[in-house]
């Protein structure tokens, strides 16, 4: 497949763009520092804080598939996800390309935003812990963080494109294994770690499979 891949030099993005090559896809990387990612097919440089639309367009056109590991690293980045994300739309619509997988993050599902303003106290797949513990502390921790992702899949849900959301628990770095637990439209039970190479794997995973779409992954070691 020919793949375009945003936010490649992240620690999800390294992942993604190092399996799609060993894969044999076709990938563009789209990055804001081309030092950051040397020796790829295709390197296209772009700040998606601000980003040229016709350099998003170009990167994009002719892709069967978009994947973006987008998302804040640090409180100055709140806002990364939801602007950049926008962007991506933007230029995959007016390109025609239609199908894109995005990262977000397990707690996303209980945080209100303005498409969801009401959503549930509780995920369904959460567990005791999880519920009482975990998520009310990590929550409070990185509340603007998951506030930024919760409005990108706002974006996503009334963009029109056949999008994926992957939301992962707390990320590792250890190997990858390709062998984890994954469901849709809710949280794992007991589900506290994965490895930034299994959600990679995963979101190239879903590419190839039609009931992914318009569909929320949750996903654990």
């Amino acid at each position: 497949m020919k793949l375009t891949i945003f936010a490649a030099t992240g620690g999800i993005g390294r992942h993604i763009v190092e399996q799609a090559v060993a894969a044999g896809h076709d990938v563009t990387a789209v990055v804001r520092n081309p030092k950051n990612l040397p020796g790829q097919p295709r390197v296209v440089t772009a700040d998606l804080a601000a980003a040229d639309p016709a350099v998003l367009e170009s990167a994009v056109e002719g892709a069967d598939a978009v994947l973006s590991g987008l998302g804040p690293r640090s409180s100055s980045d709140v806002g990364v996800a939801t602007r950049g994300t926008k962007a991506i739309v933007e230029a995959m619509t007016a390109t025609g390309v239609p199908r894109v997988v995005v990262v977000s993050a397990a707690p996303v599902g209980t945080v209100p935003s303005p498409g969801r303003p009401a959503p549930p106290r509780h995920d369904p797949g959460d567990g005791f812990f999880m519920r009482n513990l975990f998520s009310p502390l990590t929550k409070a921790v990185l509340r603007e963080h998951y506030a930024d992702l919760a409005v990108m899949e706002d974006v996503l849900h009334g963009s029109g494109l056949d999008w994926t959301t992957v939301r992962p628990p707390r990320l590792t770095d250890k190997a990858l294994t390709g062998s984890y637990r994954r469901t849709y439209g809710q949280n794992l039970r007991r589900g506290f770690l994965i490895s930034r190479a299994d959600v990679a794997h995963c979101m190239l995973r879903v590419l190839e499979q039609p009931e992914a779409i318009h569909q929320t992954v949750g996903l654990a070691n």
